[in-house]
């Protein structure tokens, strides 16, 4: 490693001094080998992966938007947290975030994230997550995981405690000194055998013990036992004390053992000893196991038991793994809210064909420009394309470097840099135009061409920096993705542009590779009254604003999409091809009756694997819950001719699987099965089991397809009604064809083999039990979520971003300009820039669906964390060729107090051409991006597209307008 390290570093500069003698100049063997040097480092991911015998697109890694999975977001339950007397601060929740990581990756091999997010909130990130992962991700968070012993009052041991929980009449019973003693608790549920609504446990009534029932807030009778405490917390037998916890059997069939370390031992120990039965009393004292504060068993000290025991309960396989992960993990401190307060769940699948689009766009857009730059600079244009690609490299290999995650508004935020980064080339290029008219040498042309052309690049650039890292800020995880690719992309252009491109130049010039620098003219030199023209620009301007703004606030709520208003989004497809106006009108019924709630749908159409076409609604309602959602669609179709597609399995013949022969010569079965697992000669468990293929219509892991048929098999009764099977998930294997060893690989096609101990009958009742639940359950290609609070606090968000944003930019250009009036002018041109964009979102709605709206591909553009990601980007890109312009004026000005008519125009006319081309460079790649980029960030290119063109405008007809008033109405003061 360290050789390989010192090879990174010494070979570069080595390989420039043999570059510097081979073509016999001075002085350039340190900057070809910096060059080569950052090259190199930025390959280096992808050839350690290469070297490795990967695929180099293992450097990258992809956010959930590209590769599918789940993003998300629980909020601390405040109410739980004060009734558990613990203050929600960053230590806790650093201790929560471990706890949360124990249980959804109780390995460390995946690659999940958990972190925490504000004051309390937990973002939890798992890439690649089908639905039925998603949901069991989701019960392992929510579970409180508190366990605690403790016993029933009973009328013969507690009669005074019974009585004064009866004279109080609350849910908790206190002593004379404040401390509890008892409590009054509902029994948990436990999953219905028919696969059903989840039912209460039958702890029994017998024994003396004392209950009530309760009617709770949904009508339905609870019973509730009471409880009685250790009155000291020090002696409560709490999850604290717990070693461990595993799997084992019992009489009622799969139980929870667990282990106590010494002093839970002494304590169970106390306990059990204290409420031993008594001979001839006719009762046994029962014992509380409590989990998450509800009576999950009861059973009967007959005993006394020290460190060791078990928990009963009737628990599915699903729910006794979860249970006995959450205990390893130990017990959340505070809990969680039991629905996330968003979502963004994204399937591979889909995830996949937004990735294929992205990659077409990045490459359509490289070529593009490309192919201008040479035909329009010709030998510089060439340079240009040598940075461009080298900026590319820099860019991919930095975001590999510091294993930050490509998200889809990231992918548009490269397909940006492409636009973005020869605009320095072209500032450059036009400067040294003007060097060589002035009659300059090639030499002190290309000099002062990168030297004057210097800082309108970093200033123009820093702006955008600085809406980059309000971005990462206030962001998303995909909005922080584009916010870093931005950033990279502007800094890496610069390098590539100003370092590598005057070293090129320097080069050509040297060995007298070039003469002069040629170059094609579309504009050539002009004379036009840009400011004369002020007033019917800015009455144009106007009449815009106010014609888009008067449709903004006439829609009202309409404009925002659930991450700013709330509520609920999903995609899904059908089996035949409705029409869009036949599913709108299923979907405004279902929901208007249901929830009186308006709708919104949208048609896309996106690339399957095989190339053909598919087409996917993608709903979005204010409902917040998306259960409800699903619940919802599903009956809306329920007696349509249309049929939703949903998860179909066809299930092959079931095969016994051959046992090994017992005779003495040792030969194997006839299908070469020998009924051992080949690798170390142990017992193959499904040996004389049953097999059979499983084929799916819809993509799925081999683990979800295992623990299904586990679930399935855990449901099955006995001839006394209990469970029949315990331990499910150790009875049933799934394999991909593709991949047979890799459990986590996802396919359409699985080999599944089920222990002999179940017979072939069972084993077609599992999986067309199986089959049925599946095909009930509509398939969401895309489920995102928001909470009505959270949403609120996004608006804010965005607010503050675009404000602190404008505040930061008045201040670096007031720096760097000396003067406020610049500042000022500056910001009224992207007020006025940020309306027309935001009023053109609005009147888009009224032109989608009809020819024209169809024809430009506008749609239904809903406001949201992207589309605010694209107006910061419009305000650090309009500022760009504003500075240009501002840069040229305080040079045409020079030391003059006033600031005329003649200089604006002068400036204006002397810039053109640079902010017509740099504008050009720009509105081909973000066109491209909205022509081809796909769905998923359809708005965010339409914000960008109208930005690159009213940006252009607003900095000759807006920004210098106003700067040349503003100069004009106070005296000249810095």
């Amino acid at each position: 490693m360290i050789l390989i390290i010192l090879a990174i570093v010494i070979v570069p500069f080595l390989l420039g001094q043999l570059v510097e003698k081979a073509l016999k100049l001075k002085d350039i063997s340190f900057r070809v080998g910096l060059v080569l040097f950052t090259i190199t480092l930025a390959l280096a991911p992808f050839v350690t992966r290469i070297a490795g015998g990967g695929n180099w697109k293992d450097a990258i890694r992809l956010g959930i938007d590209l590769a599918g999975g789940t993003n998300m977001v629980f909020q601390v339950d405040h109410k739980g947290a004060e009734e558990a007397e613990k203050e929600v601060n960053s230590e806790l929740m650093d201790r929560m975030v471990g706890a949360i990581g124990r249980r959804i990756n109780p390995s460390g091999t995946e690659e999940v994230t958990v972190r925490a997010v504000g004051q309390d909130r937990i973002e939890v990130i798992v890439p690649g997550a089908d639905a039925d992962k998603v949901d069991r991700t989701k019960k392992a968070i929510t579970n409180l995981g508190q366990l605690e012993f403790a016993v029933l009052a009973n009328q013969e041991d507690h009669a005074d405690i019974i009585q004064l929980a009866k004279d109080t009449n609350r849910a908790e019973i206190y002593n004379a000194e404040g401390k509890i003693i008892a409590a009054w608790k509902k029994v948990g549920t436990e999953a219905s055998r028919d696969g059903g609504k989840p039912v209460r446990k039958d702890v029994g009534v017998n024994d003396l013990v004392e209950f009530r029932d309760v009617e709770n807030s949904d009508g339905e009778t609870i019973r509730e036992f009471l409880v009685v405490y250790d009155p000291d917390p020090a002696r409560r037998i709490t999850g604290r004390l717990l070693k461990r916890a595993y799997q084992t059997s019992g009489q009622s069939g799969p139980v929870v053992g667990f282990t106590f370390n010494t002093t839970g031992g002494q304590l169970f120990r106390r306990l059990t000893t204290r409420y031993q039965p008594r001979t001839g009393a006719g009762y046994h004292t029962r014992l509380a196991v409590l989990l998450n504060e509800e009576i999950h068993s009861a059973p009967r000290i007959n005993d006394v038991i020290g460190a060791s025991g078990v928990i009963e309960g009737q628990f599915s396989q699903r729910e006794l793994d979860e249970l006995i992960n959450v205990l390893n993990a130990g017990a959340l401190e505070v809990p969680l809210e039991r629905e996330p307060v968003s979502e963004f769940t994204v399937s591979p699948t889909l995830g996949t064909d937004v990735q294929e689009k992205g990659k077409l766009a990045i490459i359509v857009a490289a070529v593009a420009v490309f192919v201008f730059m040479l035909m329009y600079y010709w030998i510089a244009g060439a340079v240009a394309d040598v940075c461009l690609l080298v900026n590319l490299i820099l860019v991919l290999g930095t975001m590999s470097f510091i294993d930050a995650t490509f998200t889809l508004p990231g992918l548009a935020g490269l397909v940006l840099t492409i636009g973005m980064a020869v605009d320095a080339n072209v500032l450059i290029f036009e400067r040294i135009r003007e060097e060589q008219n002035k009659g300059s040498s090639l030499r002190m042309s290309i000099q002062n061409g990168f030297s004057r052309a210097l800082t309108t690049i970093v200033d123009a650039n820093v702006t955008t920096l600085i809406t980059a890292v309000v971005l990462y800020m206030i962001g998303t995880d995909q909005v922080k993705g584009f916010a870093v690719t931005l950033f990279i992309g502007i800094v890496m252009s610069m390098f590539s542009a100003l370092y590598l491109g005057r070293l090129i130049f320097d080069i050509m010039e040297r060995k007298r590779w070039i003469s002069d620098v040629k170059m094609a003219s579309i504009v050539g030199q002009t004379n036009w009254d840009f400011t004369g023209k002020t007033m019917m620009a800015l009455s144009a301007s106007a009449l815009l604003i106010i014609i888009g703004m008067s449709s903004f606030f006439a829609r009202g709520e309409d404009n925002l999409d659930i991450d700013f208003r709330g509520g609920s989004m999903v995609t899904f497809s059908f089996e035949d091809q409705p029409t869009v106006d036949e599913v709108r009108s299923v979907l405004t019924k279902t929901f208007d009756e249901k929830f009186g709630s308006d709708i919104t749908l949208e048609q896309l159409t996106t690339t399957t694997a095989d190339g053909s076409d598919a087409t996917l609604f993608r709903l979005r309602t204010t409902v917040q819950k998306t259960q409800e959602v699903a619940d919802a669609i599903n009956e809306g179709f329920a007696n349509s001719p249309h049929e939703l597609v949903r998860q179909h399995m066809q299930i092959g013949e079931i095969i016994a699987i051959p046992a090994r022969l017992s005779d003495d010569t040792g030969e194997d079965a006839a299908d070469g099965s020998t009924g051992n697992d080949a690798s170390d000669g142990a017992p193959n468990p499904f040996a004389g089991g049953h097999e059979a293929t499983l084929t799916f219509s819809e993509e799925i892991s081999a683990e979800s397809v295992a623990a299904d048929v586990a679930e399935e098999i855990a449901k099955l009764n006995g001839d006394d009604g209990s469970q029949k099977y315990t331990e499910t998930e150790s009875l049933v294997a799934a394999a991909t064809t593709d991949d047979p060893f890799n459990p986590s690989a996802k396919g359409t096609s699985f080999t599944v083999r089920v222990s002999p101990i179940v017979p072939d009958a069972e084993v077609n009742q599992t999986l067309e039990s199986l089959r049925t639940r599946l095909a009930s359950e509509p398939n969401f290609e895309e489920v995102n979520s928001f909470d009505s609070a959270v949403a609120g606090e996004t608006q804010i968000d965005a607010l503050l971003a675009l404000f602190f944003s404008l505040i930061a930019i008045v201040a670096y250009i007031w720096f760097r300009f000396q003067r406020i009036t610049f500042g000022l002018a500056a910001v009224a041109a992207l007020v006025h820039d940020v309306l027309c964009v935001l009023g053109m979102v609005a009147l888009s709605s009224y032109l989608s669906g009809n020819p024209i709206g169809n024809l430009l591909q506008l749609e239904d553009f809903k406001i949201n964390l992207p589309m605010i990601a694209a107006f910061l980007t419009v305000v650090g890109y309009s500022l760009n060729d504003t500075i240009v312009v501002f840069d040229r004026i305080r040079e045409v000005r020079g030391k003059n107090p006033a600031l005329t008519n003649e200089m604006v125009n002068t400036s204006l006319n002397q810039t053109l051409s640079r902010t017509l081309l740099t504008s050009l460079t720009t509105f081909i790649v973000v066109a491209i991006l909205y022509a081809i980029g796909g769905e998923g960030i359809h708005g965010f290119a339409f914000c960008l597209l109208l930005g690159v063109i009213v940006g252009t405008y607003s900095s000759i007809y807006v920004a210098s307008p106003v700067l040349l008033w503003l100069m004009n109405r106070e005296p000249a003061t810095k």
